[in-house]
């Protein structure tokens, strides 16, 4: 797996149609197909055709079932193609015949050729919301958005707990479990007071960002 955090994503050895434009745009050199978030487009040029990425029946009952998924489209054409998603931060992975599972949110941009599916992390049941992530494999490029600047952080120097909301993508190579604690916050107004960690065991990274998600607004009883 090839990606700045790394320091071994050299350009001349892997292919140049994903690149940065600036910190917080993803530049695509599109002549074929590309699959992105939905309305994450800001600007194009050339000739391109944007329709609605479902992903098949099981996927599609996954969603529903579970609320994870990124809703995508798949833009087709030949241009140059610029997306991002709410000014956040962008990071590039490539991936060499590997797997890396992101947090539906954070899924910004893939290759096509590359395969997707939607999976619950281990003893979180359905009840339990945000525990499903999507899993994308293969050979090819992931546009990943984090709020912030993110930590990487090496899950085998230690057992490594992250937010649920918090966690960007990690190693399908861990184990990960869940990890619940009461949080004060409930005492102002801000969560419901119990937050659901992500544990992760073994070897391989988790990449954090600098955020929990929105603040969820108070409530007059």
């Amino acid at each position: 797996m090839r990606s700045s955090f790394f320091g071994n994503l050299d350009q001349a050895q892997v292919p140049g149609h994903f690149a940065l434009q600036n910190a917080k745009m993803l530049r695509v050199q599109l002549n074929g197909e590309v699959l992105a978030r939905q309305g994450s487009m800001v600007a194009f040029q050339g000739q391109m055709d944007f329709d609605y990425e479902g992903g098949g029946v099981g996927r599609l009952l996954k969603k529903m079932v579970t609320g994870e998924g990124v809703p995508l489209m798949r833009v087709r054409g030949q241009g140059l193609l610029f997306v991002a998603d709410n000014a956040d931060d962008i990071h590039l992975f490539y991936l060499e015949n590997e797997a890396i599972t992101v947090n539906g949110r954070n899924l910004l941009a893939f290759d096509p050729q590359l395969t997707w599916d939607i999976q619950r992390v281990q003893g979180a049941g359905i009840a339990t919301g945000g525990l499903f992530n999507t899993t994308v494999q293969g050979t090819g490029w992931v546009a990943v958005t984090a709020h912030g600047a993110p930590v990487l952080l090496d899950a085998s120097r230690a057992p490594t707990y992250a937010d649920s909301q918090s966690a960007v993508c990690w190693s399908t190579s861990l184990r990960v479990g869940v990890n619940r604690t009461f949080k004060a916050a409930a005492l102002i107004g801000r969560g419901s007071g119990e937050a659901v960690q992500l544990a992760f065991q073994g070897q391989g990274f988790v990449l954090v960002q600098a955020s929990e998600g929105p603040v969820l607004p108070q409530t007059s009883g």
